[in-house]
């Protein structure tokens, strides 16, 4: 599940903060309900930068640690495509513990130099054996859009390209693009000839 982008654990806010948290144990809580294990995450940004990366997530990791045993176990942390590389989420992984979701558009727009492959090998393996396998947010930018805005239906080139980074790495790829089921289906056909 992926809380709406209003969930900021490291606000400055602390009404933004109580609202997030509220947010979190909703979402932990349905899982629980519907007892899923605790492979089924919940992912979410670091959040706002407000002047001071580092005073930022350390923040977030001081938050974290404040949260229900239900949201914790189930947490992941994502990379963005504005503030957070995924050398940033790694930090906080060393702070938390927290899995780190990758998301390859993002690291596309905003990275710390690394490959596409280096990025998700170390995202990768910050997860344990008890999180599941290790997910991916794929999508690829719309043509002729604002910066980071996703694609309305796959472009099978380029997920053919991000396949092959991919190799040999065990991973959960979801697709975030709009036509949803379409290019699903596009992607499994495709993953399917070329194994």
């Amino acid at each position: 599940m992926h809380p709406d982008q209003f969930v900021l654990l490291n606000a400055l806010d602390e009404k933004i903060v109580e609202s997030s948290v509220r947010e979190l144990d909703y979402h932990a809580r349905v899982l629980d309900l519907m007892e899923l294990p605790v492979s089924a995450k919940v992912q979410i940004h670091v959040g706002g930068v407000y002047g001071d990366k580092r005073a930022s997530r350390l923040r977030f990791a001081e938050r974290f640690a404040r949260l229900s045993s239900s949201v914790r176990r189930r947490l992941v942390v994502e990379n963005d495509d504005r503030s957070y590389t995924v050398a940033d989420c790694l930090e906080v992984n060393r702070l938390t513990g927290l899995p780190v979701l990758f998301d390859v558009f993002h690291h596309r727009i905003n990275s710390s130099g690394e490959t596409v492959r280096e990025a998700l090998r170390s995202c990768a393996a910050t997860w344990r054996r008890r999180d599941g396998v290790p997910m991916v947010d794929y999508s690829s930018q719309a043509p002729h859009q604002r910066r980071g805005k996703h694609v309305e239906h796959i472009e099978l080139g380029d997920f053919r390209r991000f396949a092959a980074q991919t190799r040999g790495i065990e991973c959960d790829v979801m697709l975030e693009i709009k036509d949803k089921e379409q290019s699903a289906l596009r992607a499994l056909a495709l993953a399917s000839l070329h194994p």
